[in-house]
């Protein structure tokens, strides 16, 4: 005769003959929802999902129980005049079986951003390969033609935003209308940094006039690696986090990401003088061993794995907030 087990989590049939100290897997504790985590009091597994909740296998084993918890009696409604004793009497009696408070959620201590950092594993795609190749033939190439100090006719100005080309020594003549800043792509929109008029149109921003006037650029500068801004997202999946860093032709030998449970820092040199730096202090914790970044021909992606299957509310960590200082009102005045 098989009996039916009434322990939390099991709810499998038993034969009371068979009834081993370790025939049951359940939960000794009570469910716990809060802030749309759900899971058990006694284990420390959450999940957003009620059904990934209802499959939360058991954290301890024991003995199967067929004793069914106990339901709360009916309250038995009674008419009076007093209103203080209807209320007393409508109130729910309960027998003496005494249900236990949920023990609140032991906090997961998160690790010290202090804590050493680990270089990411970095892997390279084989269309970034081809690139790089076909732009070191093109960079000597460039590199044969300056030697000589002449400047070509129909060689195009340098500075960003400028479209007018070299006719010869009366262009050096010519005022250079251009963008100091650098062009920015995010949600649709498309502007330069240095003026910030916005447009959805590709033509239009291309056809922007310079914010700034000077002297033509026929000949590019070397003046060094340039900082400069680069537009990044995330999102997320159950197990892992993903920033997608559209840098393209990034030079894998000096761009890298260090990492530790916490803290991310990420340096990019791409398109042969750009340079991209981030540090980001994130909002969960990851898994350094189980992370890595894949280096592609338009955009870097790094891949986090996470220490927790939750839901991150935002990538990264708000800063503290700053106590409030109240200025004093008082009118006493020192001597």
């Amino acid at each position: 005769m098989s009996l039916l087990c009434y322990n939390k989590g099991c709810g499998q049939r038993f034969d009371p003959e068979k009834n081993m100290e370790d025939a049951c897997t359940y939960h000794p504790g009570v469910p716990v929802f809060h802030d749309a985590l759900k899971g058990w009091s006694c284990c420390k597994r959450r999940t957003t999902d009620f059904s990934d909740f209802l499959g939360i296998v058991g954290c301890t084993k024991g003995q199967h129980s067929n004793e069914k918890p106990p339901e709360p009696v009916k309250p038995e409604v009674k008419m009076s005049n007093d209103k203080k004793d209807l209320a007393e009497d409508l109130k729910p009696k309960f027998n003496e079986y005494v249900i236990q408070a949920p023990k609140p959620i032991e906090l997961i201590q998160r690790p010290s951003p202090d804590e050493p950092l680990t270089r990411l594993t970095q892997k390279v795609s084989a269309s970034l390969r081809q690139a790089l190749e076909k732009l070191t033939t093109q960079s000597g190439a460039e590199i044969n033609n300056e030697e000589s100090d002449e400047i070509k006719i129909g060689t195009s100005c340098k500075n960003g935003g400028c479209t007018k080309t070299f006719d010869g020594p009366q262009s050096n003549e010519e005022i250079c209308q251009f963008h100091v800043g650098v062009p920015i792509f995010h949600e649709g929109m498309k502007y330069w940094s240095c003026c910030k008029r916005k447009t959805s149109d590709f033509n239009s921003f291309l056809s922007q006039e310079g914010c700034t006037k000077g002297s033509h650029l026929w000949r590019k500068n070397d003046t060094g690696k340039k900082v400069v801004p680069c537009r990044f997202d995330w999102h997320q999946t159950g197990g892992q986090v993903i920033i997608s860093i559209y840098a393209k032709n990034s030079v894998p030998d000096l761009s890298y990401v260090d990492a530790n449970s916490t803290v991310l820092n990420i340096h990019i040199i791409f398109e042969g003088d750009k340079e991209f730096e981030q540090k980001i202090n994130l909002w969960g914790v990851i898994d350094v061993a189980k992370s890595c970044m894949m280096m592609t021909a338009t955009k870097i992606e790094i891949t986090m794995k996470k220490s927790e299957p939750m839901s991150w509310a935002r990538l990264d960590l708000p800063p503290p907030k700053m106590p409030v200082v109240k200025e004093s009102t008082g009118s006493d005045e020192s001597c």
